[in-house]
Formats: structure tokens, C-alpha cells, sequence
């Protein structure tokens, strides 16, 4: 028997370990996922139990800070693991909408919006879950590059996985990039970019009589730069306030953050937290593979482009990706693993990809107008049934605008005037 054969037939032992074959050569996992956040833990977890022999690498060690709200809209709750408890820190029932910190008013609805987590409680918990169903997790790795040829890959079945500071890579039949937006299997895979947002985001302990004020109730705020706006989740003890502004506007963003804050009258309180966040959004012809490797969530540039929401985004293409990678492990050849790979870029386009067209539509129409949308949602009953239904879950801002005329006819008006303006 070959050491290639030997390799394939190893059987798992109880943690789900390849053990290493008679002779020659290391064992090769079925998929290595590398990053552990929400994408790469669905990945994770979508391809253990299909019953493969899954790796799940992560440079940090966990559980790790990311810089996000924490908004779990209905969208990411379907889309978590069977019997995955969420740990919400609240429910949110209301939403404070202000143009600027002007034009205040606040909407209410008796059932949940969504709910908010921390984000390295939350992300832990999704680890644990592709644990328990079989997936193996090294923390505390960089892998520097992937390669699909060379001396160092054994066969054309087989990816070699270069971890930085040690000698042999680690082997797999297929590659699942979920490092983030600043992803270097991103880059392996020649993923490009469009959009690219810099968030701003501060965690401020506050006393009680303050978190009881805020409970329940989330803030959005349309703020002075085109396509920014601000926001306050609660969590507890815990205020998370954030900006988010386009890139190069760093300096702005800054002042609108400081402004957002002291406007609030939180400035007083000494943040536990300061951190900002690049997010980067795919152009339509954006790849989603190379050879054996797939990428999915920040590390593919997946994520709403107006409200820069990825944590659903995560979820559903890591779960996608997880899947298509069991099938790009089992195939027998380059044309076949092709196959695959194009399976799950369709896969993404047909659903996520048309919700991103929808939402730069609507980035623009924010961008241009952000007085007229502020309008929409506290003036205009539909609209506000609209956001209440899409941050539930049960339908989506694509589904929305291919069967309502007026939302449809109201961003063809926004595309028209874009047009307007670039040939004007």
C-alpha cells in the first residue's frame, strides 16, 4: 500500500485525530479550516459532522476580542448549529433612531428584534460546538501560506498548509480560509475588494442606573459622513458604542466617535475597550476559490455593505463552505475539485450575492440621502415593518425589494440619480 493510500484510510481515534499510517508519510486531514471565528467554526462544525477528519487552526488563543456589536439578527440565529444555545447578554425590543444626534425617536415592538452577545463568549461557544462533533482545534498557529504545488505537497490530491515557526506543514484534502479580512488565504485565492469600511469601537462600563436605561434598547445613529452611521448595544454592565465610516476618513471617524460619545453623556466613563476594525466587502467577480481552497465570511469580502452586518454572512457561507469542502476532499482530480469549488461559488452568489447587490443599492441611497432613509424608518409604518422582519429573520432586503413596488421603484430612483451624477 502506498503512503499516499495509507494516508486516507487512517481512521480517526476518539477526538477525531487522523492517527498516523504504517510508513512513511504524515497523516492528511480531510479539511483544515483556518481562523475561529464564526465563519471558520461553522466551517468547522459543518464538516465534522458530515463525519470528516477536520483541523481548525487559530492564531490566537480563546477566548479572543473582536471588534463587532454583537447584533445576532434572525438570519444568524437559523443559521447556528442544532441546539446551540445563544448567551445573550439582552434582547433588544426597541430601536432610538437620530440623524446626527438630531431628529430623535424611538421605535418599539412587543416581540424580539434580535439579540446581543460578546463576541468572544459568543464565537467560543460556535468553537465548542465543531468540537463536540468531532473537529480537532489548534490554537495559538499562524499559518503563513498555503500551497497547492511544490516539494512540499506530496500529491495533486493534497494541500500543504504551512504553519510559521515549524518545519512539516500540515496536509488536507481541502482548505476552508475563514482568517478574516485581512485573510492570507484571501489573498491566495486572489480575492478582490470594493467597499472597505473602517469601525470604530469602544466598550464602556456603565453604573447601574445607566444599563437600566439603555436596556432593551439599541441606538442608530445616521451620522456626517457619507454611508457612516453610530450605534449603542447593551450588554449588561456594558455599553458597546461604535462609528463606522469609509476608509481614509480616519481622522473624521475619530472625531465622530469622540463627538457620538460625549453627545451621549458617556464620556465620563473610562473604556475597558478601544479598538478599531477594517471590513472589506467582495466585487461581484470576486473568486471564491483556488484548486482546493474555498474562503468564506471577512475573509472573502462577504458582508452586508450598508450596514456592514457579517456575522450572518459568516455564519451561512462558513456552513456553505464547510460543506463544499467535504465534496472538494472526496474529489478525485483537479476537475472534479473544480466542480466542487464552483458549486459553492454559486452557491454564495445565489443567495448571499444577491443580498449584497441589494445592500450596496441601499449604501448608496444611505450615502446620498441618509435624511430620507432616517424619515422612512421613524415616519413611514412600512418601512419600519420592513427593518422589524428583516432583523427577525423572516424575510430579507432582497426578498423585500423583488416583491414590493415601492421599495423596488424607490432604489431604481437611487440608481438613477447615481447615474445622473457620474455622467453629469
Amino acid at each position: 500500500m502506498s503512503s499516499e493510500n495509507a494516508a486516507e484510510d487512517a481512521e480517526p481515534d476518539r477526538a477525531g485525530t487522523p492517527l498516523e499510517p504504517e510508513g512513511p508519510g504524515p497523516a492528511v486531514w480531510d479539511v483544515v479550516v483556518v481562523g475561529a471565528g464564526p465563519a471558520g467554526a461553522s466551517a468547522a462544525y459543518a464538516a465534522a459532522v458530515a463525519g470528516r477528519r477536520v483541523l481548525l487552526l487559530e492564531k490566537a488563543e480563546l477566548p479572543r476580542y473582536k471588534t463587532c456589536g454583537g447584533g445576532i439578527i434572525g438570519l444568524s440565529r437559523d443559521a447556528l448549529p442544532p441546539g446551540f444555545e445563544l448567551p445573550l447578554r439582552d434582547r433588544v425590543h426597541a430601536v432610538t433612531f437620530s440623524l446626527n444626534g438630531r431628529l430623535s425617536r424611538t421605535r418599539r415592538s412587543r416581540r424580539m428584534l434580535f439579540g446581543l452577545v460578546d463576541r468572544p463568549e459568543f464565537d467560543h461557544a460556535l468553537v465548542r460546538s465543531a468540537e463536540r462533533a468531532g473537529a480537532v482545534v489548534r490554537t495559538g498557529v499562524t499559518v503563513s501560506r498555503v500551497e497547492q504545488h511544490g516539494p512540499g505537497v506530496p500529491d495533486r490530491r493534497t494541500v500543504a498548509v504551512v504553519l510559521s515557526g515549524e518545519e512539516q506543514p500540515v496536509l488536507t484534502r481541502a482548505v476552508v480560509g475563514a482568517d478574516g479580512s485581512a485573510s492570507r488565504i484571501g489573498a491566495h485565492v486572489g480575492v478582490k475588494l470594493d467597499q472597505v469600511d473602517l469601525g470604530l469601537e469602544v466598550e464602556i462600563p456603565v453604573p447601574e442606573s445607566v444599563a437600566e436605561d439603555w436596556a432593551g434598547r439599541v441606538l442608530v445613529d445616521w451620522g456626517p459622513l457619507p454611508g457612516s452611521y453610530g450605534w449603542v448595544f447593551p450588554k449588561g454592565d456594558t455599553l458597546t458604542v461604535g462609528v463606522i465610516s469609509a476608509r481614509g476618513e480616519g481622522a473624521a471617524t475619530r472625531r465622530y466617535l469622540d463627538d457620538f460619545v460625549a453627545r451621549l453623556g458617556l464620556s465620563g466613563f473610562t473604556p475597558s475597550i478601544s479598538s478599531g476594525h477594517l471590513t472589506r466587502c467582495r466585487t461581484d467577480d470576486s473568486p471564491l476559490s483556488r484548486g482546493r481552497v474555498l474562503v468564506c465570511g471577512d475573509a472573502a469580502g462577504l458582508l452586508e455593505p450598508c450596514t456592514r452586518e457579517g456575522i450572518s454572512y459568516a455564519l451561512r457561507s462558513g456552513r456553505l463552505a464547510g460543506e463544499w469542502a467535504v465534496r472538494v476532499a472526496e474529489a478525485h482530480d483537479a476537475v472534479d475539485a473544480r466542480r466542487q469549488a464552483l458549486n459553492y461559488a454559486f452557491a454564495v452568489k445565489a443567495g448571499l450575492g444577491v443580498e449584497m447587490g441589494v445592500g450596496r443599492r441601499l449604501f448608496t441611497a444611505l450615502a446620498r440621502r441618509p435624511g430620507l432613509l432616517h424619515a422612512a424608518l421613524t415616519g413611514f409604518r412600512p418601512a419600519w415593518n420592513a427593518f422589524t422582519r428583516i432583523t427577525r429573520g423572516t424575510t430579507s432586503m432582497a426578498e423585500i425589494v423583488r416583491t414590493h413596488p415601492v421599495a423596488r421603484r424607490a432604489l431604481d430612483t437611487v440608481d438613477r440619480q447615481t447615474a445622473g451624477s457620474r455622467t453629469g
